[in-house]
């Protein structure tokens, strides 16, 4: 990558960044087109090769980026000392609303990017992706899952509240008005829902 990319403003990084997190994550890598990225960034395609050389380029900066930004937003809204179970699911929440408040297509980025087979693009992420699962597995073994009630299965519950949230984020970020605080209100409330059938009285 270009280093010059980060003299540009601010707006302009961000503008040429979301447009690539939408692009990929609605096509995937083989089947994303450089010219939808540049037509929804509102730049020329010799500027988006200026800063990132290629396609495989763009995409490599792209996952590299949103993982660092993803790690630090859970720096940030994750306590160190947390294992309540509930607690914990909210504050990644929290620091993933954070992350999607600039950059709403980051994790349907990044979900896309798990499910990515073409070896070109998964040779450019396969390290920095298992380096980002290992710290999202990290947090999640830390949950107390001695607080569930007999014969239901933690694990479960954790797809449950995956399955949950990823479709609440599929279905608002389709909105032309995608806003993060209202998705996590609209969250916390399937969560709470959750929770209050789970655990132990």
């Amino acid at each position: 990558m270009n280093e010059k990319f980060w003299d540009l403003k601010k707006e302009k990084q961000d503008r040429m960044i979301n447009a690539a997190l939408k692009v990929f994550s609605q096509y995937g890598y083989y089947h994303a087109s450089t010219d939808e990225i540049v037509k929804t960034a509102g730049i020329s395609k010799g500027l988006l090769f200026h800063y990132f050389g290629s396609k495989i380029g763009v995409y490599a900066f792209l996952y590299d980026y949103a993982t660092r930004f993803v790690t630090l937003e859970l720096t940030g809204n994750v306590e160190k000392n947390e294992t309540g179970y509930f607690e914990l699911y909210n504050q990644i929440l929290s620091a993933k609303v954070a992350a999607m408040a600039q950059y709403p297509y980051i994790f349907p980025f990044l979900n896309k990017a798990d499910e990515e087979d073409y070896m070109e693009a998964v040779g450019v992420i396969s390290e920095r992706r298992e380096k980002y699962h290992r710290i999202m597995e990290a947090l999640r073994e830390r949950a107390d899952i001695t607080i569930f009630a007999d014969g239901v299965d933690y694990k479960k519950i954790g797809d449950v509240l995956d399955y949950t949230v990823d479709g609440l984020l599929e279905k608002n970020i389709k909105s032309d008005n995608f806003r993060a605080d209202i998705f996590m209100q609209e969250a916390l409330e399937y969560i709470d829902m959750i929770k209050r059938i789970s655990v132990k009285e």
